[in-house]
C-alpha cells in the first residue's frame, strides 16, 4: 500500500532519481526521442522545473510503507508550451513512477489524487500532456486512465520538434 503526501524541496533528490530511472528505462528500450539520454539530475533546466513544482506547493510523492519513494506527481497551472484550456483547470505537470514498481497502480493512484485535488478546488477539468511520438503507448496509458485526446502540439528541441498530446478529463 502506498501513501501520498505533499512534498517540498527536500524531495528533489527522490524526484530526480525517479526521472533518471525512467530515462534509463526509456534508453534501454531504445526510446530516446521522449526524454533523450542524459540524466535529469544533471540538467539545470529540469532541476529548476522540479524545484518550481515544489515551490508552487504542487509536488506530491507516493511512498511505500517503508518510506521508499515510488512515484511523484506535480499539479498546478498548465506549462507555457501547452495551449490554454479556456476555463479553470488543474494540470498534471509531471507524473513519474519507479520502474521497479511498474504495474502496481502507482500512476493510477497519483492521478486519482490529482482528481481529488481538482474536485476539492472546485475545478471540473483535469488536463495532462505527454509525449505523442514513438508507438503512442503513453497516450494510450492516459486514455486507459479516463482521459481523452484534446489537442496536439510540438515543442522545438535542438533543431527538431518534440510531439506532444494534451489529454483532458471532465470531473
Amino acid at each position: 500500500m502506498i501513501t501520498i503526501r505533499q512534498a517540498g524541496r527536500s524531495a528533489l533528490p527522490d524526484v530526480l532519481a525517479l526521472l533518471d530511472g525512467a530515462t534509463e528505462w526509456l534508453v534501454a528500450q531504445g526510446r530516446t526521442d521522449q526524454w533523450g539520454t542524459e540524466p535529469h539530475s544533471t540538467n539545470p533546466q529540469r532541476i529548476a522545473q522540479v524545484t518550481g513544482f515544489a515551490d508552487d506547493d504542487g509536488l506530491w510523492l507516493a511512498e511505500e510503507a517503508d518510506g521508499r519513494v515510488v512515484g511523484a506527481l506535480a499539479v498546478g497551472a498548465a506549462l507555457p508550451y501547452v495551449p490554454p484550456a479556456g476555463e479553470p483547470e488543474l494540470y498534471v505537470r509531471m507524473l513519474v513512477t519507479d520502474r521497479a514498481s511498474a504495474g502496481q497502480g502507482i500512476g493510477a493512484a497519483l492521478l486519482d489524487h490529482a482528481r481529488d485535488l481538482a474536485r476539492a478546488a472546485g475545478v471540473g477539468l483535469l488536463r495532462v500532456d505527454c509525449f505523442a511520438g514513438g508507438d503512442g503507448a503513453l497516450v494510450r496509458y492516459y486514455e486507459k486512465q479516463g482521459f481523452t485526446r484534446d489537442v496536439e502540439f510540438a515543442v522545438p528541441v535542438k533543431g527538431s520538434e518534440w510531439p506532444g498530446q494534451v489529454l483532458s478529463q471532465r470531473l
